[in-house]
């Protein structure tokens, strides 16, 4: 009896740690969906003078107008942006309605978002690590640094990365720095060297080819402004400066750029601009959005007390159901931190993404 007893126990015991928790999240209000762009190769010189006045460009179609860095509030100036490519360059031009254009940094490499400017953020992997970040000012200070992943899972920037074969340019309609009228608008015109973000790709590490897609986002930082003396400057109140405005092209949901999965993606093209191509993305974007949602809960937020539990732990979610679309998601406590697993039941494939927010894909062949 004493030993039917104990194998009772053991079996209890063995049942209990071989199964698995099931609970619930919702990650409804945290799936953000980016936007997408075809960039269309031109065959014709560029002259990046801050104009684009090239009839590629001519043909080539701006964004939609920037969006409040959250999805939710209107900016009261517009901004869009257009983009060409070619062997060897992204060129990018954007166009900043602006009434009072204004700057005071000239130092390169200083911290350009302290004036009022125009911001790119690349990730060549589509994987959050590994991107670049340029700023300029209106006038034509830049900023360029690379970060090996984003500062909420401890990245680092390099400010040393200097793209020496950046070409940028100002054009402004109006006047810099006078006080005394009103403008009409600034423009950036870049020619973004591919050489140096192939070098952030995972392998092959080469210029990206006709239907290759990569991760972007633009921003727009503005100021509200004092006058001292007919000088611009931030504006203060009670001794501190008022927060800064963040006008993006693809919403990221909160205030931080630094959510590269967030950003929108760029599809390049060997067509000419005048072509009408349909964006298609290359992997299941809205379960990666998902399975980035699901990171952020458990990284950051009510989630994040599953990080507590013991190295083994193990739970599933139940199934969550959006946009018509089923996706199983469990975690794993692991030694270094924990792994989440998802997949869309309609889809071939599988992610995983660990505490360090990177993702993985696994193609898996269905019988």
């Amino acid at each position: 009896m004493k030993n039917s007893l104990t194998f009772f126990i053991l079996v209890l015991v063995t049942i209990g740690c071989n199964s698995k928790e099931t609970i619930t999240i919702d990650v409804s209000e945290e799936v953000v969906t980016p936007k997408t762009y075809v960039v269309y190769k031109t065959n014709q010189p560029i002259i990046v003078d801050g104009k684009a006045d090239e009839e590629d460009w001519k043909n080539s179609k701006f964004t939609a107008n920037f969006i409040d860095i959250e999805g939710v509030k209107v900016p009261n100036q517009t901004t869009q942006v257009k983009m060409l490519w070619d062997s060897d360059f992204l060129y990018v031009y954007a166009k900043l309605n602006e009434k009072h254009i204004w700057g005071n940094i000239t130092k390169r490499d200083a911290v350009i978002f302290y004036n009022n400017d125009f911001e790119v953020f690349i990730s060549p992997s589509n994987d959050t690590h590994n991107y670049g970040e340029i700023e300029i000012n209106a006038l034509g200070t830049v900023w360029d640094l690379v970060l090996n992943k984003p500062y909420n899972v401890g990245g680092k920037p390099k400010n040393r990365w200097n793209l020496n074969d950046l070409k940028s340019a100002i054009h402004i309609e109006g006047t810099l720095n006078n006080p005394k009228d009103i403008d009409e608008y600034w423009s950036v015109e870049m020619a973004i060297p591919l050489s140096a973000f192939a070098e952030l790709k995972n392998r092959p590490k080469v210029n990206p080819k006709d239907g290759e897609q990569w991760r972007i986002n633009f921003s727009r930082v503005q100021w509200d402004f004092d006058l001292q003396n007919n000088k611009y400057s931030r504006k203060k109140e009670n001794g501190k400066f008022l927060p800064e405005y963040n006008w993006v092209w693809s919403n990221q949901g909160v205030v931080n750029m630094h959510l590269p999965e967030n950003w929108g993606y760029i599809h390049f093209s060997n067509n000419n601009p005048k072509s009408k191509i349909e964006f298609k993305h290359k992997t299941d974007a809205f379960t990666e959005q998902v399975t980035y949602a699901i990171f952020r809960k458990i990284a950051f937020k009510d989630f994040k007390y599953l990080k507590k539990e013991e190295t083994g732990f193990q739970l599933d979610f139940e199934p969550i159901v959006l946009n018509d679309q089923t996706i199983k998601a469990s975690f794993l406590k692991t030694h270094t931190g924990f792994t989440i697993q998802t997949q869309n039941t309609s889809k071939n494939i599988i992610y995983t993404i660990s505490e360090n927010g990177l993702i993985h894909r696994k193609l898996i062949h269905k019988l």
